[in-house]
């Protein structure tokens, strides 16, 4: 058992991580832990995209350059196949979708204890109390940023429909379909409506709800005495592994194929 869960109870160790650290209050209040590690990962991933573009040459490309060239090839792939509109955003767009979720839910493979247990022994050093210091370290865990994540799609689609289709066509598709009949407009505006708020709320609580209940198997199986850990740990961290590139493939199709439907002129 770890440190920190033997100077805790269960309950009190299960609850130490799963909260986020936090300033502010009510509506107002800002998860900085989750805003911290978001904005770092996604730091690192346009340093390291930008580092290889720069020394990318047409000899023989390092491993580096291969492995970024093997994602960009299968988004590209992924878009062309899916995306029926026009638009130089998709690609980029999908691509920063895939890439920067699945180092969100890597932080799921960093062991339970280390980073928070890292970040109390700063904050003890500098006086704090580090029983009341919290550390979530995988920001989709946090419904904050799936939500975000999923709101800044719901955008889009809204932008790609009336862009193309213009203010009338965007009304005439909530209200004429699926019956194309004036007496059925309002059956047919609810209906589309509902199926239209669906796809943001689906998409974030799928996304949320798969890594959250990876982060509390990992926690319950640290309360677990030493020899438990290993045995289960890495079998679960390794089947992990395909859930959380899974889960960042999934809501970057989904993201494809809700701007593709957005896109079409019917």
């Amino acid at each position: 058992m770890s440190g920190n869960a033997s100077e805790l109870t269960t309950s009190g160790y299960i609850h130490h991580h799963l909260t986020n650290a936090t300033v502010g209050e009510g509506f107002w209040t800002w998860h900085i832990d989750t805003i911290i590690v978001s904005v770092v990962l996604g730091l690192i991933f346009l340093g390291l995209f930008r580092m290889v573009a720069k020394k990318a040459d047409t000899g023989v490309p390092g491993k580096l350059q291969c492995f970024l060239e093997m994602i960009i090839e299968f988004v590209d792939t992924s878009v062309k196949e899916t995306f029926h509109g026009r638009s130089k955003l998709i690609a980029p767009l999908a691509l920063t979708i895939f890439v920067w979720i699945f180092l969100m839910n890597l932080m799921d493979l960093i062991p339970v204890d280390f980073l928070p247990v890292l970040v109390q022994k700063v904050a003890e050093a500098f006086g704090a109390d580090p029983h009341h210091v919290y550390s979530k370290v995988v920001p989709t865990t946090d419904m904050n940023t799936t939500f975000a994540l999923s709101l800044g799609v719901f955008v889009l689609m809204l932008y790609y429909s009336i862009a193309i289709k213009g203010v009338g066509g965007f009304i005439k598709e909530m209200t004429m379909q699926p019956f194309n009949h004036w007496a059925m407009i309002p059956f047919n505006l609810i209906l589309e409506t509902v199926t239209l708020i669906a796809k943001p709320i689906s998409l974030a609580l799928r996304l949320f709800g798969n890594l959250y209940a990876g982060e509390l198997i990992f926690i319950l199986i640290a309360l677990l005495p030493w020899y438990g850990q290993w045995f289960l740990s890495v079998p679960w961290a390794i089947f992990h592994i395909l859930i959380i590139t899974l889960q960042a493939f999934i809501f970057m199709m989904l993201t494809i194929v809700y701007l593709s439907l957005a896109s079409e002129d019917h």
